[in-house]
């Protein structure tokens, strides 16, 4: 069995006072080798908790997560995450960041470091090796939490929001990047985001969920991430079809805010 495959997850966090709150509700999804998939909707709609399920670190109430065979029971090195914040540890250096999987795997230096140096020229990086995590800016220390990320060689990406605390132009760049890498490593990535226009431009299929509980709500299907591959990014987002999806997807989105508001006013 490849690829990755969610099978009829559901999630309730049961609440200390009594009470619960359904948070995912049957959501089942296959994503094939080497796609890249952007996950959006409101506020509340479950994305981070089901990328957290995905990754091993929360367990599903109902349903299950497969990946090669075997069902998904904890964190594996097979499925590496990117965070908002990069995560980084302050008293090591650039290279020593990168290089922690590998050595915590129990290889020796002179096994991972030719990797890892090749890795930071890939994020470009190269000059900034020994440099501290507090000398970096915040679209440099992103960086360098998908260069740690790649150096495990991990099937699977998952990022939650990893460009959303970067400058517009910085996070651009970003995205060019991901795009960038997602072609040449063929790795399958799974993005979180709250922007329409990421999502958009990120993700070669994209899913919309919905809230209360969390779900599926609608999936489309787009050209625009391997448009954007060998093309300046700012030129995809001109493409008709971009923008009139965009709206399609705002719309969606704001009908849905409306009616979560529509019901906190009922209560």
């Amino acid at each position: 069995m490849s690829g990755l495959h969610i099978e009829n997850i559901s999630m309730r966090f049961d609440l200390p006072g009594g009470g619960s709150v359904q948070a995912l509700k049957d959501v089942s999804l296959e994503i094939a080798e080497g796609e890249i998939l952007s996950v959006l909707g409101p506020s509340g709609c479950g994305k981070t908790t089901l990328l957290n399920i995905v990754a091993g670190f929360l367990a599903p109430t109902e349903g299950q997560v497969r990946m090669k065979g075997h069902t998904v029971t904890g964190p594996d090195a097979e499925r590496g995450m990117v965070f908002q914040q990069g995560a980084l540890f302050e008293w090591m250096n650039v290279r020593e960041n990168v290089g922690f999987g590998p050595r915590m795997a129990g290889k020796r230096p002179s096994e991972y470091r030719e990797n890892v140096d090749h890795l930071l020229d890939v994020v470009g990086l190269r000059d900034f090796k020994e440099k501290a995590i507090y000398e970096l800016s915040g679209g440099m220390q992103q960086r360098v939490a998908l260069a740690r990320c790649l150096a495990n060689d991990p099937d699977v990406i998952l990022m939650d929001e990893p460009l959303g605390a970067l400058d517009a132009l910085t996070r651009e760049k970003m995205q060019g990047l991901v795009l960038k890498l997602w072609k040449e490593t063929g790795k399958t990535i799974i993005l979180i985001t709250h922007s329409v226009e990421e999502a958009l431009l990120l993700g070669e299929r994209l899913i919309v969920m919905a809230p209360r509980p969390g779900r599926i709500h609608k999936e489309y299907r787009l050209p625009f991430a391997d448009m954007g591959v060998n093309a300046d990014l700012r030129e995809v987002k001109k493409h008709p079809d971009f923008n009139a999806t965009r709206e399609e997807i705002l719309s969606m989105i704001w009908d849905m805010e409306e009616e979560i508001m529509g019901r906190q006013e009922a209560v």
